[in-house]
């Protein structure tokens, strides 16, 4: 009897580690939705600026290494690269080293909108986050911490 209550206490710590999880999807996929609608507003979509603050913060790149740094697939980073080419937040021109190479830099209209785009998401975060208070910002902040660390975990455990 003693050996079947762990084991069902497990089951029930397992189902409700599920829960929270999908809870905590759900919350953080309508978070991420208010802050991209707020910066789409403003110019500039939450995923485009993900390229751009790459190119702010590494300088002019080869277009295989930003899709590496992003985590996308060639064709990906190519139909992105071309979008905020026609936008004008970009620039791209040929490789100095490699003709074939395309390097991939930010205009000044690209930081500009880079820079009232982050303000706009910022303004949700604040608003979201901000209502917790400093005592519950620093609790979430731990969690957070905690959750990273785990992910991290299995992450290295899976590659083994």
């Amino acid at each position: 009897m003693s050996r079947s209550k762990p084991k069902r206490q497990g089951i029930m710590h397992s189902r409700a580690g599920a829960d929270l999880g999908l809870r905590y999807l759900s919350v953080a996929y309508f978070v991420r939705k208010a802050v991209d609608d707020q910066m789409i507003a403003s110019g500039l979509s939450l995923s485009r600026a993900k390229v751009l603050q790459v190119l702010e913060r590494e300088g002019p790149l080869r277009q295989a290494s930003l899709a590496k740094t992003l985590r996308l697939a060639p064709r990906s980073i190519t139909q992105s690269i071309e979008g905020l080419e026609r936008s004008g937040l970009v620039e791209r021109r040929p490789d100095p080293d490699d003709q074939r190479c395309k390097i991939v830099l930010l205009t000044p209209k690209g930081r500009a909108t880079l820079t009232t785009g982050m303000e706009a998401g910022q303004v949700v975060l604040r608003s979201i986050f901000g209502a917790l208070g400093p005592d519950r910002q620093a609790d979430l902040d731990i969690l957070l911490n905690d959750i990273e660390a785990a992910q991290t975990e299995i992450s290295t455990r899976l590659r083994q």
